[in-house]
């Protein structure tokens, strides 16, 4: 999952959370919000009320020979009532009470307050219905939950936004400086444009990783190809020296079979440098890419040329291609070299009287060739390794192998886009799966 996404993730998750803390909360709030302001008013018409009886007198509201006076508003949800006062407390509350009007029986919220006038104590209540209260709650929590929810909207299309913006920068290093490259060739640097230092000393702190591994890369290509020119005079000069020694008539049998242990030896010095100054030149991409061959003949070649050992071991060697397909854009000597090693590889390991069977058909993701074997298989442990070059696995061991085999197929794959799927089991066999690109296969 990208980062900006689990940034937007998170920034969602994190407000929905509080909007459900709030919605919880929502009755609990305006409840208490509306309470203290229907308090707030009654207490307003409370002190206007003991201004008018201070100004005017009690008998604005009480004439006389009466000892109280109520006001109340025509659906009852006000009232106001004015009555003479026996207790001895003052009193100056605010609770809920039911009162019963009439045939009503009515829950107020009371403001209760007591006071002296024309030398009487008083009671004067101002109260309003609970019904009244809560009938202005309901569109306040309506009001409040759709302004939390625009708010909510708005922050999370800001967030994405912002997010999208200050990432942008990484996903350029990302894309530019990782993804877009072609491993180890790298190109030529081009700074990263951002206002963030972090981003910024990314960029460069990949770069400088990107100069010291290309330049590693470098140095080992130049050592390998430079290494394997230089080695295949000497070798050619000993191998010319050691037959003209065969020629000559004096020579002790014990000698001709030193040296010819010593040929043996050069022919393997040779072939290694042989495979390296290859693998080399395939690394460095000295060889072009214009051939245009049929798998089938490409696969008949290479039976052509390992057909004795195919024999000598009793193996049945099998080929199924679907709609002989054929391959553009390729290099014809390397594809070879590629088909030979694997078939090679499955001899070599292969169980006396086995079985070889290469197999290939048209994919979405291209051409698909498989090369299977009945062999000893390869170990879990081993599979991963089994590209590295001179890692001589334990079956390797009891074979006259350099361990190149393998890395000379993985060089040649990788120079025409080829994935390589290997699965093995132990002791029942490997199977070798080469997926070509759609562009690599005439009519794809």
């Amino acid at each position: 999952m990208k980062l900006q996404t689990k940034l937007t993730l998170f920034n969602t998750i994190s407000k929905l959370v509080i909007v459900t803390i709030f919605v919880l909360l929502l009755p609990v709030l305006i409840k208490n919000i509306n309470q203290n302001y229907t308090d707030n008013r009654l207490r307003k018409q409370k002190n206007k009320l003991l201004q008018i009886i201070k100004a005017e007198g009690i008998s604005t509201y009480i004439q006389n020979g009466e000892n109280d006076a109520s006001f109340y508003s025509p659906l009852k949800e006000n009232y106001v009532s004015l009555t003479l006062d026996t207790l001895a407390e003052n009193l100056d509350t605010i609770r809920n009470e039911k009162r019963k009007l009439e045939r009503d029986t009515i829950e107020y919220r009371i403001l209760s307050h007591n006071f002296m006038a024309d030398h009487k104590k008083y009671l004067l209540e101002v109260a309003v219905s609970v019904a009244a209260i809560t009938e202005t709650t309901r569109p306040l929590q309506s009001i409040a939950f759709q302004v939390l929810l625009g708010m909510i909207l708005l922050t999370i299309l800001a967030d994405q936004l912002y997010s999208s913006y200050v990432l942008r920068p990484l996903g350029l290093i990302i894309k530019t400086k990782l993804i877009g490259n072609k491993f180890p060739n790298f190109g030529s640097y081009e700074k990263v444009k951002t206002t963030t230092s972090d981003f910024e000393h990314l960029d460069i702190s990949i770069h400088k990783m990107i100069q010291t591994i290309e330049s590693t890369f470098q140095k080992e290509r130049e050592f390998i190809s430079n290494a394997s020119h230089e080695l295949m005079t000497p070798i050619s000069i000993l191998q010319s020296k050691i037959e003209n020694m065969f020629s000559r008539e004096d020579i002790a049998d014990d000698l001709k079979t030193r040296l010819l242990e010593m040929q043996r030896i050069l022919n393997r010095l040779k072939s290694i440098t042989k495979t390296l100054l290859l693998i080399s030149q395939i690394e460095n991409e000295q060889f072009l890419k214009e051939d245009t061959v049929s798998l089938d003949v490409l696969l008949q070649e290479v039976h052509d040329e390992i057909s004795i050992r195919i024999e000598e071991k009793g193996i049945r060697y099998t080929t199924y291609t679907l709609g002989s397909p054929v391959l553009t854009n390729v290099n014809k000597y390397l594809l070879f070299n590629l088909f030979f090693n694997l078939v090679n590889n499955a001899i070599k390991y292969n169980r006396e009287g086995g079985q070889i069977t290469i197999s290939s058909a048209p994919q979405s993701s291209g051409l698909v060739v498989s090369i299977a074997d009945t062999g000893i298989g390869i170990s879990p442990q081993n599979l991963p390794h089994i590209f590295n070059r001179f890692k001589k696995l334990h079956q390797s061991l009891q074979q006259d192998s350099f361990g190149l085999g393998l890395p000379i197929v993985k060089s040649i794959a990788a120079f025409h886009h080829i994935q390589i799927e290997v699965a093995s089991e132990k002791d029942q066999g490997t199977t070798f799966k080469l997926i070509f690109p759609p562009e690599l296969v005439k009519g794809a």
